[in-house]
């Protein structure tokens, strides 16, 4: 038999118990469409957080105490407090003329931020000017701080947009406010422009101030947490050697010890978060081709029901010339069928699926890879369901088939 009479026997069968049909079907719709949301689910954050960091500047570099980011070993006594001020100034000066743009002191901590009745607790980031052109940020409102309030440990500073949503409920304009931040007074200078969300939480609940400002009279402490530096394009693994070996001969470093600091490019977290999506989103896939299974199973139980069912009529075609092999590719065919249109109704589920978690706000994607893998999941499924109620079928007794009741 041709396979266009093979289909229109599968059609036929699957029409003439339609309700029975889709509950059969309705295991490979809900496995192949989660299969496709769930990798979509797991693209589509692995491409947010990687535009994110690419976003902070693909020549970033963030130096910090203590051993590690590929620098080995273990941490040093006291690494704590190796780095210093200066070294941020040093790093531009020495190196500003073959692989680095800028570099800022950084110190950070999280404190209550109060306006009038207002009060909201958020990060707060000391930097120095060059902040801006390293992470390439912009102010929406108002300016930045400046060298001399940086050297003067001015109480000035910069807030983010979602700090200023929850300090400036009713609208109220933020530039030249006086917030407090702990016992503090600071006044509002400039508000950022918006970022979204990052990796590490939302960019813009933040609020930057002169690092000597937060060092000294916020955190109490003499020493600054970590320098982030601006490599020139395409030269961030010259600015991490060059970095290296400044630092190693400023802090006296002896040439057989491990570094007591640490430096990470932004590439290195680039390539970190990929292989976590990629191993988070094969999870998602396999928990959810279980799915599949359960359904590949629903259609082998529902086959052999219908072999069951259909024996006097499977008696009927042998008699009238119906070779095994017919018999075997007609329910064959069947259960790919309804395998196959599973598939299909599930990718529409998952299209679908994927609309509505972009709406709010979930970083999901439709990879057509996925919708193959779907796809092509879906018709094994139906081969290795089908093959077993097809090959009864065919080997059933045609005299014993007849007499069937």
């Amino acid at each position: 038999m041709a396979l266009f009479e093979f289909l229109k026997l599968a059609f036929f069968a699957i029409t003439r118990n339609k309700m029975r049909a889709f509950l059969t079907m309705l295991g490979i719709i809900v496995g192949v469409g989660a299969v496709i949301t769930m990798i979509g689910i797991g693209e589509g954050s692995k491409r947010a957080s990687i535009a994110i960091i690419q976003n902070m500047g693909s020549n970033m570099l963030t130096i910090r105490p203590g051993s590690g980011g590929g620098h080995g070993g273990p941490q040093a006594q006291g690494s704590a407090e190796i780095l210093k001020e200066e070294d941020a100034q040093l790093i531009e000066q020495e190196l500003g003329n073959s692989s680095v743009v800028a570099a800022a002191p950084q110190v950070q901590t999280s404190r209550p931020v109060i306006f009038q009745n207002s009060n909201t607790i958020t990060q707060i980031q000391g930097t120095s000017p060059a902040f801006l052109q390293i992470r390439g940020w912009e102010t929406e409102e108002g300016r930045f701080i400046t060298e001399s309030e940086v050297k003067g440990m001015a109480k000035v500073c910069v807030i983010g947009k979602t700090v200023q949503e929850n300090i400036f409920p009713n609208g109220e304009e933020p530039l030249g406010q006086t917030i407090r931040i702990g016992k503090l007074p600071f006044q509002i200078i400039g508000v950022l422009e918006r970022k979204g969300a990052g990796m590490w939480g939302d960019q813009d609940d933040l609020v930057v101030a002169p690092y000597t400002t937060v060092m000294r009279k916020i955190q109490g402490r003499n020493t600054i947490q970590s320098i982030m530096v601006s490599a020139q394009e395409g030269k961030a693994e010259l600015a991490d050697a060059e970095i290296t070996a400044l630092l190693r001969q400023r802090m006296k470093v002896a040439p057989k010890d491990d570094n007591p600091f640490s430096i990470r490019k932004q590439d290195d977290i680039v390539k970190m978060q990929t292989e976590q999506a990629g191993i988070l989103t094969a999870l998602l896939a396999v928990a959810a081709s279980i799915s599949l299974l359960v359904g590949g199973i629903g259609i082998s139980n529902i086959m052999l029901v219908s072999v069951t069912e259909r024996t006097r009529e499977i008696g009927v075609r042998r008699a009238l010339g119906a070779t095994q092999r017919n018999i075997l590719w007609q329910f064959l065919t069947e259960a790919v069928v309804l395998a196959s249109f599973g598939g299909i109704i599930g990718v529409a589920f998952a299209f679908t699926a994927v609309t509505v978690l972009q709406k709010f706000q979930v970083p999901a994607v439709t990879e057509s890879w996925a919708v193959l893998l779907g796809l092509g999941f879906s018709g094994v499924v139906g081969v290795t369901a089908g093959f077993l109620p097809a090959l009864k079928a065919a080997r059933l007794d045609v005299i014993d088939s007849l007499r069937y009741e």
